[in-house]
């Protein structure tokens, strides 16, 4: 009889996980960008799980839970300069519910990098990125005129 009144309600739990699709996840690291760039430190972080960890390996940068990732985002006061967030490219895996962003970023200082996001229940439990300080602008750093595209 227990498990009969528990099966629905783990049923219900499996059903309730958010999948996001590619749509989505463009939208959000977009939105991210735009609320770096308007100094709107609730508005990025808002897409962030209540638990999730903001790292730049090995702990160079380390942020637990929404509460510190707001904070580290510029909290209710913001920054005395505005940040500049612009993605190059990203792509999402729609399966295993992980993202992908090459992106540069400057507040004090210019960086491109990379960017790995986990999503889960529609928001990103696991933010880890690569960057490198750099004053070139992103096409010279990515060597991006020396691809070809083939047609």
């Amino acid at each position: 009889m227990r498990l009969t009144i528990l099966l629905p309600i783990i049923l219900l739990t499996q059903c309730s996980k958010v999948a996001l699709d590619e749509k989505s996840f463009t939208e959000i690291a977009k939105n991210i960008a735009k609320g770096w760039n308007e100094g709107n430190a609730v508005y990025a972080s808002k897409y962030f799980d209540e638990d999730a960890v903001y790292e730049e390996p090995p702990s160079n940068q380390l942020y637990k839970g929404r509460k510190e990732i707001f904070e580290f985002f510029g909290g209710e006061t913001g920054f005395e300069r505005p940040m500049r967030m612009e993605w190059h490219n990203l792509a999402f895996s729609e399966e295993k519910q992980i993202g992908f962003g090459e992106y540069t970023f400057a507040l004090n200082n210019q960086y491109h990098g990379i960017v790995i996001m986990k999503f889960e229940n529609g928001k990103i439990l696991k933010w880890r990125e690569y960057q490198y300080q750099s004053k070139l602008p992103w096409d010279d750093f990515a060597a991006e005129s020396r691809f070809k595209t083939f047609e």
